[in-house]
This record gives structure tokens, C-alpha cells and sequence, in this order.
């Protein structure tokens, strides 16, 4: 229930804060400063202007953005993006455990130490930052639009876009906690209004049919071709029709589907597929060049500042420096995924999932043990150098020591030691240690990194979604190497794709399979597959039993979800979605039998083969320089692998001038020395000779050069094993351990103190009533 201690907040429309730009759009007119609309008198709403300024306010505030989900109170909706937040780090993106899986803790709903996050409340004092604070606001402007005296043509394309973002707002809710209460009016501060708690199925029936008005009300606008102009990125009749399949597949999946009820299964593959011509419609649909090399298609698709075909629910941002002011919409995955010798910060993969991404021939490498339904590959997984004879997403998804990362800018203005040259820009970060002994202890990360990176380093680079100058070479950022306010240099305005149309076709895939309907299920994998460059030569890299196998089929879907969307925080739903964490075989305390996973044998992850990840652990690996350079120490100039070969390139620099000088007694000993000193730079010889070999993607053909990188790592480094998870005070492993109770989240003790009436979930402690057993069934009708 929402009870009166936050109802006279959401009620209350003085309480404002400076309005953000709306970020739905590219024209400057969209993107201007604008006033808050949150204090707003009935009669705006009988001006258009009105009603597009209440609507982009809505708009500012509701969509996903490039931040952490935490633990604590979120700003915005708690959408993970792909950042190594509480969401994905529990899944293999990450190493090192969030508070969802760490063995030691156990969240709790009853105080704020190691607190259940409250997804449910957001920021208390603030009416656009509070989830319901938002959802209040989208009812102001619904009923002030329908009761407005403007004329239906003019009411329903803005109708629609403000009914998409209630069910979004009511879907981030449903997503965690099931059953929400469902407000649908502007709440007045008097004792005794409220509303109850609905069940998981009003809920998302709820959802669903603000989608379908969405889709209708914004259908004459959007379905022939999209919004054009200074209106692309706004929600369009494919955009509802998209988020209502994910609405459908949350709500046939085993989470909220213990029983495996065929009959959602059907519903939702013959509405998604039924469907996805208006989708269609609306402009949408697999974006693609027509030269792709190398997976450079897959990773151009982020990087589209015009209207984009891939880009269903997309928030879009601009690349204007500035101090906070009202149109300046940065954003920052380049700055936070870039090196830090670019003036990034670096995001370090997990090691798991580089396991586990397919081979060159699309099959998962051998030896994995994670989807046993799966043909493994041809191609042997090679530990000393994961890169070899990998799918194309994988070289647009990682970086290693000696892969090219091309950017637009020098990063040796803010410091000389970094490298200089952007569009040229070569990743070595390789490690040494000051002491051997540290170098074989997996605990240990007293490590340098080559090129200035010395302590802000990481093993291996996340570069999903980044801006990368050979695959785009119109950056959308504005590289400021000395800015003023401290700021990384990356002002950005790519793009941020929260729903894309390869997910609109893997989540119709998973209905059809789920359906029966194994044919059309891999017809839509081939086309995700032909796009990351496979083809019809080898069945685009899938096996021939996923027409006939059903659990083998459903598989492959959720192991192409887990390759294609890598970084964009969709990893943690699907594995919360399957409950591959045990696969359901586990209940929380007090919860009903038929809460109980009777489908699917009672355990998903025996049904699909999927190695469950509670028990497992995810480690890192590093690439220090080989024993035989010995130890380096704690500065740029120390790096040992550059010592060892510069005594080399002077000896066969001194020959070369004895040579040339040989009769001329003039040419001492110490005057050839001081000609060298004077005339090379010894350090940029010496990694011209020896560290110049590099990986560029834009060529055709990459086995030669990563077959050179494989022969320079053999002769250099040396790949080790680092801890990834933690490990408790006497270094004995821990094992990830995601607890039943979490599948479907309780409310915080924050939540329930605000909202003094609302039921706890079943297997939480209720605050409210002396840390009893929670009594809300959201899996009740």
C-alpha cells in the first residue's frame, strides 16, 4: 500500500528540483535549457507547448542512463548497463563479488547494514528522483492530456508516449518485486487513500495494456517509418510492441512461470510474432553496412548519431562541455572503459566469459562445462592467448596487450608519458613486479602497467559499445585532454540503446522455442549470427539438433543472449529470468508449495545443461613480463621489458656507426656514445624494434597478425592466474552463493517504514511487524 507518509510527498507538486534535459532527441530545440514543469497549473495542458514541456520532463527523468545499479537509493530507475555494478557482477562480465552473491552476506530487510537495495522508493525528498514520485508525475500529465481541451490528434501522439513510460516505470518494478501497488491517479495527502499491493499477474496485466494503448495511440505518427527530424528517439508504436514482448517473456519464464504453463508460452510467441511487422514498420531492424569486416557492423551499430534501425528504446545524449548545465547530456561509458594512459579509466572483463564466448567456428570451446546441450568447437581454447580463433564480437568486445584502440586525440598533453598518438593508439598493458616473488601470488596485485598505465591498470579491457576510430571514423565525442573541471576527456554523444532489435528477435526466438516452434526460434538466430559475420556455409556456426531439441534450442538462445547483449546489462534478468543460479531447486523460507519449480523437471539448469553459478568462481588472468627481464620498478622509465631490449638496440646502433666510421679516429668509444645519446630517443627505437606489431581489425584478414601477437606474447610474457572473487582472512576461497529469497526482491526496511501498511514479501522479514515472515504472495491471483 501507499500510505500517507509518502503520499503527502507524491502528492505534493512544490517540491521540485532544476529540470534535465529531455534526451530524446538530436535538434538543439530539444535538447534546450528548460524550466520544471513539475509545479504545473491544469491549463498548460491546453497548449501543445505545455504538454510537450510536462512530457519531456518525463522523458529526462525515465530514461535509462549510464550508471551503477547500487544498493543504495537510485536517482533513476535501476536499469544496469553494463557497468561492473551490483547487477553484473554477479554474473560471468565480472569478477568479484556484488552483495547478490557473495557467500558472506546475506541481505537483509530489516535494518540498512547489508540492506535489500530499495528499488522501491528511490530518493524520498525528491518528487522526480522517487519512483513514484515519477509515476505521479506521468499521471498528471495522462490526466491532464485527457482532460485537455486540445483536439485528438493532437492528444494521442503525446498520450502515447507518456502511457509507454508508465509501463516502463510500473516494469522496473515488476521486474523485481512482482506484485507493486498500481497507482493510476494523483494522490491527494489524506489519511486513508491508498492503494494495496497488487498480484505479479494484475501487475503485468497493467503493464500491458498501457503498452497497447501506447502502440495505438502513437501508431498514425510512428508506423510508417518512425518520428523523423528533431523527434527521433522518442517512443514510437514499436517501441510499446517491443517492450511488451519483454514484458510477455518475464512473464512466461520460469521465475514468474513455476509450473511452465504452455499457454503463456503461446500467447507470447503469437503476439510477438504477430507483432513484429508494426515493428517493422516503425523503421526498426537489424542495422547493417554491407561491408562488415571483422564484426565491425556489430560494434558501428552503437555509434549511430542520426536515426538508427537497431535503436528501438534508445536514449540519446549530446557531446557538450560544460557545469552542469541544463543541456549539457554526456555520456560517459567512453571515458569510463577507455585506458587510463587515453585519459579513460578501464573496466577489466572477467575471465569466465572470455571462457566461454564462442570459438571462430561459433561453437563454446571445449572444456567449459557450461552449456553441455551445446557442440563444443574445433578450435581449442588456448589459455596462453585467449584471442586466437575467436567469434568477430569477441575483438569488438575485449582488448588485449597489442590489440589497436584508435581514438581521436592525444592523451600526452595531459601527461608526456602517455602515448601520443590516438588515431594510432595501441593497448599494451602488460604488468611487471617489483619483486618475483609477488608475481606468482594470485592474491596480489602490487603490479605496473607498461605505458604510464603503472597502478591504473586492468588485465583485460571491456571496449563493448566504444567509439573506436577505425570503426567510426566521425567520433561523437569531444576529446578535451586538459579540461578544467577535472573531467575525463570523452564527452560523448553516442548513444545508449536500452532495448535493441536483435533483442526484439531473440525474445520472439525464445517464445517460439518455448512454444514449440524450433524452426522459427533458429531462423532468427541465423540472422543475429549473419550479421556478427557467419554464414550459410557452416549453418551460421549453430548445430543441426536445435530444430528437434528443445532444451538444446532453448540453450543456444539464452548463450547468444549472453554473447550478443555482453555489457549491456541484460545478463543478470535472463539469469534471474531461468534462475540458472541453482535452477530453482531451492525455496525461501515460508514460501508456499506453489512456489515450487514443477516444470521443467525442477530444475532449469539440469533441463538446459547449464552449469548453475552458485559454487562457482570467476577469476581474472594477467599479462606480466617474462621472468627472464627480471623485476621493474615503480615509474614509467622502469618497465623491464623495454630495459632488456634497449641495451640491444644501442650495441646494434654502436656497430652500425663504428661501421659507417671506421677509418675516422675521430669516432671514439665515448663520442659514438654521446652521437647516440644526442640523436635517438633509445626508448621509442627500442619499441619500434621490438614492441611494434599490432592487431588492426580493419584488415580482412587477422590470423596472421594474431598469430604474430600469440609468437611476441610466447617470447615476452607471461599469462597467471589472479583472484577474481574474494576469499576470506586466511585466502580459503569463497563460492558465489545467490540466495533463493532473491529471485523475487523483498521491500527495504526504509520502504516499509515509509509505508507503514504495505505487506512484505514472502521469505523477508517484515519491518513492520517485529521481523516476522513476510505474508505477500506476488505469485498469488
Amino acid at each position: 500500500m501507499i500510505t500517507k507518509s509518502i503520499r503527502s510527498f507524491l502528492a505534493d507538486g512544490l517540491l521540485c528540483c532544476g529540470i534535465a534535459a529531455a534526451l530524446t532527441a538530436c535538434s538543439d530545440d530539444f535538447l534546450a535549457e528548460k524550466r520544471n514543469y513539475d509545479n504545473v497549473n491544469a491549463d498548460i495542458y491546453d497548449y501543445v507547448e505545455g504538454c510537450e514541456g510536462r512530457l519531456n520532463d518525463i522523458y529526462a527523468w525515465c530514461l535509462p542512463t549510464v550508471g551503477d545499479v547500487t544498493g543504495t537509493i537510485n536517482r533513476n530507475f535501476p536499469v544496469s548497463m553494463g557497468n561492473a555494478d551490483l547487477c553484473a557482477r554477479a554474473t560471468e562480465e565480472y569478477a568479484g563479488f556484488s552483495d547478490f552473491v557473495n557467500p558472506e552476506i546475506e541481505l537483509s530487510s530489516m535494518s540498512g547494514t547489508n540492506g535489500v537495495p530499495d528499488f522501491f522508493t528511490g530518493q524520498t525528498q525528491n518528487i522526480q528522483a522517487s519512483v513514484y514520485g515519477r509515476i505521479r508525475n506521468i499521471n498528471d500529465c495522462i490526466n491532464g492530456i485527457e482532460g485537455s481541451s486540445l483536439p485528438a490528434e493532437q492528444k494521442e501522439p503525446l498520450l502515447g508516449q507518456a502511457y509507454f513510460f508508465r509501463a516502463w516505470a510500473y516494469f522496473n518494478l515488476f521486474r523485481w518485486y512482482g506484485g507493486v501497488p498500481l497507482v493510476t491517479e494523483v494522490l491527494e495527502p489524506v489519511e486513508g487513500n491508498y492503494t494495496p499491493r497488487s498480484s505479479a499477474r494484475a501487475t503485468m496485466q497493467f503493464i500491458l495494456a498501457d503498452l497497447d494503448r501506447a502502440a495505438r495511440l502513437l501508431a498514425e505518427n510512428t508506423m510508417g517509418g518512425g518520428w523523423n527530424g528533431s523527434n527521433w528517439g522518442r517512443v514510437t508504436t514499436g517501441t510499446a510492441l517491443a517492450l511488451k514482448g519483454r514484458v510477455l517473456l518475464w512473464w512466461a519464464s520460469p521465475l514468474f512461470n513455476r509450473a511452465n504453463d504452455q499457454a503463456r508460452w503461446a500467447t507470447a510467441y503469437q503476439l510477438m510474432k504477430q507483432e513484429l511487422d508494426s515493428i517493422n514498420a516503425c523503421g526498426y531492424g537489424l542495422f547493417a553496412t554491407g561491408s562488415n569486416v571483422n564484426g565491425s557492423d556489430f560494434a558501428l551499430q552503437f555509434l549511430q548519431a542520426g536515426q538508427n534501425p537497431e535503436a528501438v528504446f534508445v536514449t540519446l545524449y549530446n557531446n557538450i562541455e560544460g557545469d552542469g548545465l541544463d543541456n549539457q547530456r554526456n555520456n560517459r561509458w567512453e571515458r569510463d572503459i577507455r585506458p587510463a594512459n587515453t585519459g579513460g579509466g578501464g573496466k577489466g572483463a572477467g575471465l569466465m566469459l572470455i571462457q566461454q564466448f564462442p570459438m571462430a567456428d561459433g561453437r563454446i570451446p571445449a572444456g567449459m562445462g557450461t552449456y553441455t546441450k551445446l557442440e563444443t568447437s574445433q578450435y581449442a581454447y588456448d589459455a596462453e592467448a585467449p584471442f586466437m580463433d575467436r567469434d568477430p564480437r569477441f575483438y569488438r568486445t575485449f582488448a588485449f596487450p597489442g590489440f589497436r584502440w584508435a581514438y581521436n586525440g592525444n592523451a600526452s598533453q595531459a601527461n608526456p608519458n602517455n602515448p601520443s598518438d590516438g588515431k594510432n593508439y595501441v593497448l599494451w598493458n602488460y604488468v611487471w613486479y617489483t619483486e618475483l616473488s609477488e608475481a606468482g601470488d594470485p592474491t596480489n596485485g602490487k603490479s605496473y602497467g607498461a605505458d604510464n598505465l603503472l597502478t591504473s591498470k586492468t588485465n583485460i579491457y571491456v571496449r563493448k559499445k566504444s567509439d573506436d576510430l577505425d570503426v567510426n571514423a566521425s567520433p561523437l565525442y569531444q576529446y578535451v585532454a586538459l579540461d578544467s573541471k577535472g573531467s575525463a576527456p570523452f564527452y560523448s554523444a553516442a548513444p545508449l540503446i536500452e532495448l535493441r532489435y536483435a533483442e526484439v528477435l531473440l525474445n520472439v526466438a525464445e517464445a517460439a522455442c518455448m512454444a514449440g516452434d524450433m524452426s522459427y526460434a533458429v531462423e532468427q538466430l541465423k540472422r543475429i549470427r549473419a550479421r556478427a559475420g557467419y554464414t550459410a556455409e557452416n549453418n551460421f556456426g549453430l548445430q543441426a539438433n536445435l530444430v528437434s531439441d528443445q532444451a538444446a534450442c532453448m540453450s543456444a538462445i539464452l548463450y547468444e543472449r549472453q554473447i550478443e547483449f555482453a555489457y549491456e546489462g541484460k545478463r543478470f534478468d535472463d539469469l534471474r529470468r531461468w534462475m540458472l543460479f541453482d535452477g530453482g531447486s531451492q525455496l525461501p523460507d515460508g514460501a508456499p508449495s506453489t512456489w515450487q519449480l514443477t516444470g521443467w523437471g525442477g530444475n532449469t539448469c539440469t533441463w538446459l545443461g547449464f552449469k548453475p553459478l552458485n559454487g562457482q568462481r570467476r577469476e581474472s588472468i594477467e599479462f606480466r613480463t617474462a621472468d627472464k627481464f627480471g623485476v621493474g620498478g615503480t615509474t614509467y622509465e622502469s618497465d623491464p621489458i623495454i630495459a632488456y631490449y634497449k641495451t640491444s638496440v644501442t650495441d646494434s646502433l654502436k656497430a652500425l656507426v663504428k661501421e659507417r666510421h671506421a677509418d675516422d679516429p675521430k669516432w671514439t668509444t665515448d663520442s659514438i656514445n654521446k652521437f647516440i645519446a644526442a640523436t635517438y630517443d633509445l626508448t621509442a627505437e627500442t619499441v619500434r624494434r621490438y614492441r611494434s606489431l599490432s592487431v588492426n581489425f580493419k584488415e580482412a584478414d587477422i590470423v596472421t597478425q594474431l598469430q604474430a601477437l600469440k609468437a611476441w606474447y610466447q617470447d615476452n610474457l607471461v599469462v597467471t592466474e589472479k583472484r577474481g572473487d574474494g576469499y576470506d582472512s586466511q585466502k580459503n576461497l569463497l563460492y558465489m552463493n545467490y540466495r533463493p529469497k532473491y529471485y523475487i526482491l523483498g521491500l527495504s526496511s526504509g520502504a516499509q517504514s515509509s509505508n507503514k501498511a504495505i505487506p512484505q514479501t514472502i521469505g523477508w522479514q517484515d519491518y513492520n511487524n517485529g521481523g516476522a515472515n513476510g505474508t505477500f504472495d506476488p505469485l498469488a491471483d
